[in-house]
């Protein structure tokens, strides 16, 4: 007699490949839709809610699954019989589109934004969400903000940009035609990342100053803000500045992001030494986000966290007395060195590190833990993310493309994120662009020869 065993439903995809156990954070986004004709139907929540299980049964299961943690192995866990539909929360404000608007620019997200639970990944909390939102209406029908919040684990900016992209698009194809079941998406949804092994140079070695390990007890402390409120300021880059600054990097043999961290780097450096000259000869810190995947050859839609970070650091007197050119090279050289070789032993040192972290977590022992350098003290910090690629004003969910898309406060000294404005274009540079800078209230960007250029936006 023979007995029939059941076909197991259940689907792992391994995130232990890539560096997500550094993130386990959740980051939030707020999106601002007009309407302007206040229309009936704007945005039905049915409507959203229907796309949103779509696209994740149907192209991201991933995002529909949880987090299991065994050994030092991160898997993400999916059944096709059991799906963990990402929640979808509605409220309806009695405001109009201009206080709505206010508490947007504000970085109200703790009323615009749905709360995610905590996103450490471990055995004894399984039950982290991938992706969160919420829908604030207004009583007057004017707007509509839709707030969403991801694991950053799972996506980076990248990756969750495109999902986004997929879902309005999803979302607008069934606006027209409810009984649709194949979609025609902008960018195809593939998760994994590929086993990098092949690019291990055995020969080369390299040093990490990108992260810091610190003793595990004081980990928490390295996060604090210290005295110093942090505030963010908003600098806008116009079309003649921009064009501007590509001739320049042409110039320098540089990108016109190398040559605009350089620009805010020295900048913001210089307004520091000039507030505390005492720190002249103490670090300076450079470091950003470096997207891998045109390194090791696999397509730019690929849904993964493998986001690696790089850094360069000089004394504060130093970076005072280089001029542009110099300060371009060094973050040109930062970037540059993130070659397949290194990639593999970025990925490699902190896969060790994240063995130690068990072992000494399994034996009940204070060792260190590693965490990424812009987040511990420094007395001059220049952390830059760039965002000005990504699609972000395409997520037309059939009612239109977003007003406005508000990017997550950093409260980090030093956290600089460009942006893009809502008509900006990566490759034509039409429109102004946007970064969004955190410093201590005190430092005056204006008095910054090299940013007072820039118009400093009202946050």
């Amino acid at each position: 007699m023979t007995t029939d065993v059941p076909k197991s439903t259940e689907t792992r995809y391994s995130i232990s490949n890539n560096v997500s156990y550094l993130y386990q954070v959740y980051c939030s986004y707020m999106l601002v839709y007009k309407n302007d004709t206040k229309a009936d139907g704007f945005f039905d929540p049915e409507l959203l809610k229907k796309s949103l299980n779509i696209l994740v049964r149907q192209y991201y299961k991933p995002v529909a699954g949880w987090f299991q943690v065994s050994g030092e192995d991160i898997d993400v866990v999916f059944d096709s019989n059991k799906f963990n539909d990402p929640p979808i929360t509605t409220q309806t404000l009695d405001m109009d589109y201009e206080t709505v608007s206010r508490h947007v620019y504000d970085s109200n997200i703790e009323l615009l934004v749905p709360t995610a639970p905590s996103g450490v990944i471990k055995p004894e909390n399984p039950n982290i969400p991938m992706f969160l939102v919420k829908a604030t209406y207004l009583e007057s029908n004017e707007a509509m903000v839709l707030g969403v919040t991801y694991h950053h684990s799972l996506m980076d900016g990248t990756a969750f940009w495109m999902f986004m992209a997929n879902w309005s698009a999803l979302c607008k194809q069934l606006h027209g035609q409810s009984n649709l079941t194949e979609f025609d998406l902008p960018y195809p949804p593939t998760f994994g990342f590929p086993d990098i092994g092949h690019l291990h140079d055995p020969s080369k070695t390299f040093e990490h100053p990108e992260y810091s390990l610190v003793d595990a007890d004081q980990c928490f402390k390295e996060f604090q803000p210290g005295a110093e409120k942090i505030v963010e300021k908003i600098l806008e880059i116009s079309v003649e500045q921009q064009q501007a600054l590509r001739q320049q990097a042409r110039d320098f043999g540089v990108s016109f992001t190398e040559l605009l961290c350089a620009v805010l780097w020295k900048g913001t450096n210089g307004l520091r030494l000039e507030l505390n000259p005492e720190i002249g000869s103490e670090s300076s810190l450079y470091s950003c986000a470096v997207n891998p995947r045109a390194r090791v050859g696999v397509s730019s839609s690929l849904c993964a966290s493998p986001v690696i970070n790089t850094s360069c650091e000089r004394t504060v007197s130093e970076i005072a007395a280089l001029d542009l050119r110099d300060i371009a090279r060094l973050v040109h050289e930062a970037i540059d060195k993130c070659s397949g070789d290194y990639l593999f032993s970025s990925f490699d040192f902190l896969h060790q590190q994240r063995k130690q972290e068990l072992y000494d977590e399994r034996n009940n022992q204070i060792g260190k833990k590693l965490m990424l350098v812009y987040v511990c003290r420094k007395p001059v910090k220049c952390t830059v993310s760039s965002s000005r690629t990504f699609p972000i004003y395409n997520t037309d969910y059939g009612f239109g493309a977003p007003e406005y898309v508000r990017p997550p406060f950093l409260p980090f000294d030093g956290c600089m994120r460009i942006w893009p404005t809502p008509l900006y274009d990566a490759r034509s540079s039409k429109a102004p662009l946007q970064i969004y800078v955190s410093l201590p209230e005190n430092v005056d960007l204006s008095q910054s020869p090299l940013l007072a250029q820039f118009k400093c936006c009202a946050n």
